[in-house]
């Protein structure tokens, strides 16, 4: 039996407090965090004078995400949104097309979609990984949709259905074998929006190789920032190149002269933010380790609590728990917002999930499945405190300030 709600409550504030102590000021949902070489690469680029998006730097970058990610071609962009509207392009959307994209996602999904002239057709998640679901998407097309000698057309509108994009939610990888299973059967580009998930694992491999392009994010509230930012990646090195054209304004190569072949895009990352990548990127490591720690903190402290749940990372997965998040009962979902006003009042800041995107008037009329689930789910689902430093070896959790 479900406990009452005040009961919940009290319970969820006792887990908080059991890991996180009692704090005297807000506890920020994700800080970024400044500890390793950040402050000597930027005194680097004032002292060379080289700041701008050109540098040492930002080549250095483009190779450190290479390796890390097991591609042969990455790409630094001034922000995420920048990144995914790059991939879209470079994988064939065009205006008039549709895209396959969750309606459980941040706003910038669809709106990169948006940008390239295309509509962004929305599918349902799943409560395990809160990624796209593979299975009722298929089911979906197969009536919703007809392949025709390659192509995948909207049956409603006749439209070309060009791409699937996946958002591994929270850092939580989505179930990619089955979905690139799908996109392979239904002549799909499968793009990964990666923007949360760098450092996550799927079956042993880096999320964001999966597809033929991933963007990852580097805004100021994700694990690796730097201060705005974010990168293509692709597994390919003429989607890259291609990629690495469109991002420097489509400019022809020459000693001196300003030739552009074709429309091209100012979204070039200047070298004082990927001398501060850089410098984040080495210390990666140390960071998913805290972040997991605080997680099996997190998942021991709510073991015990009747009422919700606490998401844990999907089987075959290794998440960075980028975002802790609890889910409520079907009982306590009406008291969500009453439960938020609790735990930030009590200097936790928490939030619920964002807005589904079909429910945001710019894309209430855009075609979509069947979308309970993710409805469900954002009904339910809260964030909690999750900055490495909560981790910190000898840290004590009996007051934060």
């Amino acid at each position: 039996m479900t406990p009452s709600f005040d009961v919940a409550r009290d319970e969820i504030l006792g887990a908080l407090k059991s890991v996180l102590g009692t704090p005297e000021s807000m506890i920020p949902l994700h800080e970024p965090e400044f500890r390793g070489n950040e402050a000597q690469y930027v005194h680097d680029c004032v002292e060379s004078g080289w700041v701008s998006s050109v540098g040492e730097y930002v080549t250095r970058l483009e190779d450190d995400l290479a390796a890390r990610f097991d591609v042969p071609r990455a790409v630094a962009t001034n922000n995420g949104t920048a990144a995914l509207h790059i991939c879209l392009l470079v994988a064939g959307v065009e205006p008039g097309d549709h895209v396959l994209l969750p309606t459980l996602t941040f706003v910038a999904t669809a709106n990169a979609v948006s940008y390239t002239g295309a509509t962004p057709h929305f599918v349902d998640a799943e409560s395990r990984t809160l990624g796209v679901d593979a299975a009722k998407l298929r089911e979906y097309l197969g009536t919703a949709a007809r392949l025709e000698s390659g192509k995948l057309f909207d049956r409603a509108t006749g439209a070309r259905i060009r791409a699937l994009v996946v958002t591994h939610i929270f850092g939580h990888p989505a179930e990619l074998d089955a979905l690139r299973e799908l996109a392979e059967e239904f002549c799909l580009v499968l793009v990964e929006d990666a923007a949360e998930s760098i450092g996550s694992l799927y079956r042993g491999a880096p999320t964001g190789r999966h597809g033929a392009v991933a963007a990852v994010s580097f805004n100021g509230n994700k694990l690796v920032t730097t201060g705005g930012g974010g990168a293509v990646l692709t597994t390919s090195k003429e989607l890259g190149e291609r990629a690495k054209h469109l991002t420097t304004t489509a400019r022809v190569p020459h000693r001196w002269g300003y030739m552009h072949d074709e429309v091209g895009y100012n979204y070039r990352l200047p070298n004082l933010n990927a001398a501060m990548g850089c410098a984040q990127l080495e210390r990666l490591d140390d960071m998913l380790v805290r972040k997991r720690t605080l997680a099996e903190r997190y998942r021991d402290a709510f073991a015990g609590v009747e009422g919700v749940t606490f998401l844990e990372e999907p089987e075959g997965a290794q998440s960075n728990y980028w975002l802790n998040a609890i889910v409520l009962a079907e009982a306590h979902v009406g008291h969500r917002d009453e439960l938020l006003d609790v735990l930030n009042s009590a200097h936790y800041m928490s939030r619920p999930l964002w807005t589904l995107m079909h429910r945001l008037e710019m894309y209430a009329d855009c075609p979509r499945m069947d979308t309970s689930a993710a409805e469900a789910l954002e009904g339910s689902t809260i964030n909690i405190p999750s900055s490495p430093r909560l981790a910190d070896p000898g840290r004590s959790p009996a007051v934060v300030g």
